[in-house]
């Protein structure tokens, strides 16, 4: 099983202790009303709203909130948006970025897209020109704190993971998209806790970042993060341990 990549971490660290909490729940309460939308509103029948709300709980999001978004997007209740998934790629200096977007103005986000990448000297890409060098996995976030390593990667492997690392204040477990929820439960069933459990893009390989090429890709992933229709970015860039500590000081 292969190591994961740093930004992994940065970003989980960063969804952790986000001051933006407003944009945080924003983007939070718009992945359970589309999970409710599509599976219904009821979490033990819906595992992908299971995990929607055990993700806004673990950022402290109020129940009342989880429970009107989960209304909302079963049609229980009015008020929901009509949401499109709408997928950018694009150039950042030295790397790819995918963009995944939940908007009810296409026109919007992706005027907004386009513009951060070109203010960082980036582009916007041709469908498949990023993403071929990407591959959609699941991914179970597991707090480290009283969790033994070496049970939890028995565990998962078990069950069927592909892959689990170590992120020092975090583990990370990675499966093929389909085992992903198979292996949620098995480590419910064995007591382990959990952060998150979502789909995601991983690159294939990866291209290691001087600092100043780094700080670059950093400033521009928290810039498009910061946009209302942008829910996940995915980038094949990565840094050494020195780089990271100095991104992190800054």
């Amino acid at each position: 099983m292969s190591g994961h990549s740093k930004w992994a971490t940065t970003k989980h660290k960063k969804a952790a202790i986000d001051a933006k909490r407003g944009k945080l729940f924003a983007k939070l309460i718009k992945n359970i009303e589309i999970a409710a939308r599509m599976g219904g509103g009821d979490p033990d029948g819906n595992p992908t709203l299971y995990d929607a709300i055990v993700k806004a709980k673990k950022n402290s999001m109020p129940a009342d909130n989880i429970k009107r978004a989960v209304k909302r997007g079963s049609g229980e209740e009015a008020g929901a948006a009509n949401y499109e998934n709408i997928v950018y790629e694009g150039y950042a200096p030295a790397v790819g970025v995918i963009i995944e977007c939940l908007t009810d103005n296409r026109n919007r986000a992706a005027a907004e897209v386009r513009s951060t990448l070109t203010k960082a000297n980036g582009s916007l890409a041709t469908s498949g020109s990023v993403s071929f060098n990407f591959e959609r996995k699941g991914q179970i976030v597991v707090p480290s704190e009283g969790v033994d390593f070496d049970n939890l990667f028995e565990i998962a492997a078990e069950a069927g993971a592909e892959d689990v690392s170590d992120e020092d204040e975090v583990y990370t477990v990675i499966t093929d998209p389909g085992d992903m929820i198979t292996v949620r439960k098995a480590l419910q069933d064995a007591g382990i806790d959990y952060d998150s459990a979502d789909l995601v893009m991983n690159p294939k390989t990866e291209i290691e970042l001087d600092v100043d090429d780094a700080r670059k890709v950093s400033r521009l992933i928290d810039n498009l993060d910061d946009l209302d229709d942008v829910q996940n970015i995915y980038s094949n860039w990565t840094a050494s341990d020195e780089v990271m500590a100095q991104l992190d000081e800054e």
